[in-house]
């Protein structure tokens, strides 16, 4: 078993606006706290499929969510699949071959045992391994960037992912590192970030490795293209009425919900001036919060990785 504050968690599931026999989707299993209320929330005609490619988070969750029954279903995928996994499922109807569900979910945040747990090697606090991989049948690690990228693209990817300004500095130094030997541990990593920092700006901002292991997480998952996929196949697999919940934890994910959100909404071409709209644009999602929900300072007391979180809620029409 493991520990993790689910985030912003009875305002994402609220948002689900959840039907006891509806059937709902939790893409980011992670420490199963949605799921749990999510779960509590549903009769025995409802329905839940979890998704994680994490094996640790699959089996804490058989037995945290294991009082559901064949309620809840787990399924370990990335959920950029999420499409095609709906197909498989028997109980899941489909419309022109497109499956519908009531409420899908996403939470980006990494769950904390993640970080907090050292072997994994998303930790810059505890000297492991460079692996940062989420499903450890993958095959890129975060060794494979350090050590065989070129310095542009290690500069690319730690001002892209991770908007570190210092991100040639910082490449320069791994590269020069491992001129002389292979990087192969977190704490290696960390000694030469802090060296590609001045040290005025090392004395702001938290640790100064955050941006670019934030950065390498990304790139070795492929966080951003991953949820970009996700979130169209979540729009088009919602029906009628049904609504997307999106938790996001910094920038560069909440600009990308936005951006896909939006798109599926209306822009009516008509004149400022017209009563009635006569374009006939057609929208196929409708925005619940223009902008997006932050947590309450109550949370934030409790829980300080709480304070970059966003959500933002959409309705299928």
């Amino acid at each position: 078993m493991f520990h993790h504050i689910t985030v912003l968690k009875e305002e994402a599931t609220e948002g689900l606006h959840i039907k006891k026999d509806g059937i709902y989707v939790d893409c980011t299993l992670g420490g199963a706290g949605h799921s749990s209320l999510i779960a509590s929330k549903l009769s025995g005609e409802g329905r839940l499929i979890c998704l994680d490619q994490d094996d640790w988070a699959l089996n804490n969750a058989k037995e945290k969510l294991a009082e559901y029954g064949d309620k809840v279903v787990l399924v370990k995928t990335n959920f950029r699949d999420l499409e095609y996994v709906l197909r498989d499922v028997p109980f899941v109807p489909k419309k022109d071959g497109v499956p519908q569900v009531d409420g899908i979910l996403f939470d980006l945040g990494v769950s904390s045992p993640q970080f907090d747990e050292g072997e994994r090697g998303f930790s810059y606090n505890h000297d492991a391994p460079l692996d940062m991989r989420m499903d450890q049948s993958g095959m890129l690690t975060a060794a494979d960037i350090v050590n065989t990228w070129s310095e542009q693209e290690i500069a690319r990817v730690l001002f892209q992912y991770g908007e570190e300004k210092f991100s040639r500095r910082i490449a320069g130094r791994i590269v020069a590192r491992r001129a002389e030997k292979t990087i192969e541990n977190t704490g290696e990593l960390v000694e030469l970030i802090k060296e590609g920092i001045p040290a005025a700006a090392r004395r702001t901002g938290g640790h100064p490795a955050k941006r670019s292991f934030q950065a390498l997480r990304i790139a070795v998952n492929d966080e951003l293209g991953a949820f970009e996929e996700g979130l169209h196949g979540a729009v088009r697999c919602l029906a009628p009425g049904g609504r997307v919940s999106v938790i996001t934890f910094h920038s560069l994910e909440d600009r990308i919900c936005k951006q896909i959100l939006s798109s599926y909404v209306s822009k009516c071409t008509c004149p400022p001036d017209f009563p009635l709209c006569v374009c006939g644009a057609e929208g196929s999602l409708k925005l619940i919060n223009r902008k997006p929900r932050l947590p309450s300072e109550e949370e934030l007391e409790l829980n300080s990785r709480a304070r970059s979180a966003k959500l933002r809620i959409a309705e299928k029409l």
